[in-house]
């Protein structure tokens, strides 16, 4: 019955209870980890982020309801960068130095908290343009990451100056954003969008100094969980509309369209996201993760936003909405047109050998996309889910029968070049 240490735990009994270590020291993990996956202390800070994504969308697809798409875009990018920036630049440290020790899961759990309130600040920044619990949170947020930040510099040395930049970058621009509340309302977006490039600099300032270590292989997992639960909010969006429509209407074949579609859409998002590896390529080209990462915040958005699209239109089911047809089928045409560009661009930097999605095919498809709603007076909203559906779910098929005749070609000319080789 000895004890023994491994990665941050105390093993006792055989190796069949685990227990976390108080501490230990934070020393940079090996980026070339075989089966490096998702921790449960990860798994679980994600779920705090369901709560802030559920409560931005249903304010979306509020503002989008009652005719007021204008006017919640902006508040809904805004919190979404904030919630977005938080969750990466967790992703990206816990990928380097995750020690999941007693003080790790504690300052993990201050960032979880500043989650809470930014979530529980979300009705004020949408209805009255008042940011300041949406700012308290994400201070908070940021301040539990900057204490991780100098436990490796502290414990950490090689990677000393890059941590160091890291807390000090954080703090500096943490300080304007809490500056930015004593700023007018006339200059709220331009001050969100000159910290917003400052929030992206700092990792770049901080790197020049060396790379911290990430698992190029984790951090792909960590992004495709967090696509699955944006597209979870979708269903949740859409469900609740399925409920409200139902309340006022009770099934409709109209409902019933709309629902069985909406859910075809989502799925097919979710198996194009997929159709994409991005752990070789980051492997392959580190540098270029700057990229493949920043352009997710429009992946993440765009899915956000489709998830309030989809409220929206079953919504339409049930009642007359203060919008039209044509705004209606926009609000699901929109998103999905942007994150099938966005899909591509996002994996192009990363391509090894080829684009599994090829771009003559995904591009076209997102303009095709963005024209359906034009087609609303003829189609209705059901009609133009369907075809957006439709369109994405053709995607797949193409993609899916020219990645089988690649391989199929590529079988072919190792077979002809091994009998060479015997001949």
């Amino acid at each position: 019955m000895g004890h023994a240490r491994r990665a941050g735990y105390l093993y006792a009994g055989g190796m069949t209870h685990l227990h976390p270590l108080l501490r230990q020291r934070m020393a940079a993990r090996d980026s070339t980890e075989a089966h490096r996956v998702s921790s449960p202390l990860e798994l679980l800070f994600d779920l705090t982020f369901v709560a802030a994504i559920a409560t931005i969308t249903v304010q979306l697809a509020h503002g989008i309801a009652e005719g007021h798409t204008s006017e919640v875009i902006g508040p809904f990018l805004m919190v979404f960068f904030a919630i977005w920036w938080a969750w990466m630049n967790f992703t990206w440290f816990a990928s380097a130095y995750d020690t999941d020790d007693v003080q790790y899961r504690i300052t993990t759990m201050v960032q979880m908290a500043g989650v809470l309130v930014l979530a529980a600040g979300v009705p004020s920044a949408f209805n009255d343009g008042n940011f300041a619990a949406v700012t308290i949170g994400y201070a908070i947020m940021r301040i539990g990451l900057v204490t991780q930040w100098i436990r490796a510099a502290i414990g950490d040395p090689a990677g000393r100056a890059t941590a160091l930049r890291y807390a000090g970058g954080i703090v500096l621009v943490q300080a304007g954003w809490l500056l930015r509340l004593l700023l007018p309302a006339e200059v709220a977006i331009s001050s969100f969008v000159a910290l917003a490039l400052l929030e992206l600099a700092v990792p770049l300032f901080a790197s020049r100094t060396g790379e911290s270590s990430w698992h190029p292989h984790h951090i792909a997992e960590r992004y495709g969980l967090f696509t699955i639960i944006v597209l979870g909010e979708s269903v949740l969006a859409a469900t609740t509309g399925v409920q409200a429509s139902l309340d006022s209407r009770g099934v409709s074949a109209e409902l019933i369209t709309i629902a069985l579609a909406g859910l075809t859409l989502v799925f097919a998002l979710w198996w194009l996201y997929f159709l994409e590896p991005a752990g070789d390529g980051l492997e392959a080209y580190p540098s270029r993760s700057y990229v493949w990462g920043y352009l997710h915040y429009g992946v993440f958005a765009a899915l956000a936003a489709l998830g309030a699209g989809l409220e929206v239109a079953v919504e339409s089911a049930g009642h007359h909405l203060e919008i039209s047809a044509l705004a209606a089928a926009n609000a699901v045409a929109v998103p999905v047109g942007v994150f099938l560009v966005l899909l591509w661009a996002a994996h192009l930097p990363l391509v090894i050998t080829r684009l599994v999605i090829r771009p003559v095919v995904i591009l076209p498809a997102a303009a095709l996309v963005l024209l359906v709603p034009l087609a609303a007076g003829g189609l209705g909203i059901p009609g133009c889910i369907v075809a957006i559906a439709l369109v994405c779910v053709l995607v797949i098929a193409v993609t899916l029968w020219d990645t089988s005749r690649h391989r199929a070609a590529a079988v072919t000319v190792a077979s002809g070049a091994a009998g060479n080789v015997e001949g």
